[in-house]
């Protein structure tokens, strides 16, 4: 596989355009879900035990993902009846339905996105891609076959980047339960010498220097 085939997507790149199949039917990828964020994520194969407690994890926390306008999407390289089979298994079995899409991907998908790993045959990674509403890829996380994606973070990732967005601030390390700074948030760096001088009289008891100051949410 060369490089060509097996591209990796950047952080701020828009996502790429595709028609895709899944168990919901045709859909067209990031065209869709104009307006929503996405949350696409990859797993090595149906009927395997780690992919299975992933999908347990997110469907039953789907409610969750809906308050913050976000939309699931499943993938890996399984045919659609494997897909749906193996969601009528997780149904009957674990007693949760599957209540989001999974793409039914030939490598095509996979391959635009950078999905494939030499090492790992035709199975996909554990990836996962947040996609913001205008369609551009704001954070990509990568995971290795063996340990399963933890959903808090995903969660809490969208809300640092919704939060971040409406109000041009940055988010400390774990945010909102950051050991130094709890649940402030940080004001952007002075980029000129006039507004760092200003910086630590404009936020007095708020700033450690003026390169690091914060505020209350």
């Amino acid at each position: 596989m060369n490089q060509e085939e097996n591209k990796f997507p950047l952080i701020g790149d828009k996502f790429p355009e595709m028609n895709i199949q899944t168990t919901f039917g045709i859909k067209s990828l990031p065209n869709d879900y104009k307006g929503k964020w996405i949350v696409l994520f990859s797993h090595p194969a149906d009927f395997t035990p780690v992919c299975t407690t992933e999908f347990y994890s997110f469907a039953k926390r789907k409610d969750e993902f809906d308050k913050l306008n976000t939309e699931l999407l499943g993938l890996s390289m399984d045919q659609v009846f494997s897909h749906i089979k193996w969601a009528e298994w997780i149904k009957e079995n674990l007693d949760q339905e599957i209540n989001f899409p999974i793409i039914a991907d030939h490598g095509n998908v996979a391959k635009k996105l950078g999905m494939l790993h030499p090492n790992n045959g035709s199975n996909t990674v554990r990836a996962v891609f947040i996609i913001d509403p205008n369609g551009i890829i704001r954070l990509i996380m990568y995971y290795p076959q063996e340990i399963g994606r933890n959903v808090d973070e995903i969660l809490r990732s969208i809300k640092a980047l919704q939060y971040s967005d409406k109000n041009k601030v940055a988010m400390p390390e774990n945010w909102p339960n950051n050991p130094l700074l709890k649940d402030k948030v940080i004001i952007p760096p002075a980029t000129d010498v006039n507004t760092a001088n200003k910086r630590k009289d404009e936020y007095k008891d708020s700033c450690y220097d003026w390169w690091l100051c914060y505020k209350e949410m």
